[in-house]
């Protein structure tokens, strides 16, 4: 494995009510120096879930909210922080009730994904929900979340829906589709 860079200093040097932006001063084991910028979350963080719920027909639940970053409504996962004292699958469970109005009775930890390493610290802890049961939790959204579906077969076709442009959420769904076929729960 690489050695990794020397930090020879560390700054933050932007705060905003979400997010920080800490600067790094790094040397790599060959003696270049470089800065390096990335986003860390403010306080502790707990982490966060991503949820692929699989109704009774074995489609995915999607949810259409407004996403800030692209000034659009967008279809993605269920998904959310994990709370203090909570565990990854409780979590989900959690956000699966207050965002698509549904529990689920199996809940299976997967892979835990990054969004961009280069310049966000933050991961995502993917969990298969199935066996759901309907039952709504209020939220932190501010307005109620559309409940859409999508068949794992049919994933070529959602990329080409321009609501969807998440990586994460594509990344969770074709990871999901091929362990049910290595398993042969599910087939193409």
């Amino acid at each position: 494995m690489r050695q990794k860079p020397t930090v020879l200093a560390r700054e933050i040097v932007a705060t905003s009510r979400l997010f920080r932006v800490e600067e790094l001063q790094l040397r790599f084991s060959n003696g270049v120096e470089r800065t390096y910028e990335r986003l860390v979350g403010k306080g502790t963080g707990y982490g966060a879930v991503m949820i692929v719920a699989l109704d009774a027909d074995g489609q995915a639940l999607l949810i259409e909210e407004y996403c800030g970053g692209t000034d659009t409504y967008e279809l993605s996962l269920p998904k959310g922080l994990i709370e203090p004292g909570e565990n990854v699958l409780d979590a989900a469970n959690r956000e699966l009730k207050e965002e698509a109005g549904f529990g689920a009775h199996q809940l299976e930890l997967l892979a835990e994904l990054s969004l961009s390493p280069g310049y966000m610290s933050q991961k995502i802890q993917v969990v298969l929900a199935r066996d759901l049961y309907p039952e709504r939790l209020p939220g932190d959204e501010p307005e109620p979340m559309r409940v859409d579906r999508v068949d794992l077969r049919e994933l070529s076709n959602l990329i080409q829906n321009p609501q969807f442009s998440e990586g994460r959420a594509l990344a969770a769904l074709y990871l999901v589709r091929d362990l049910l076929t290595q398993r042969g729960e599910f087939s193409l």
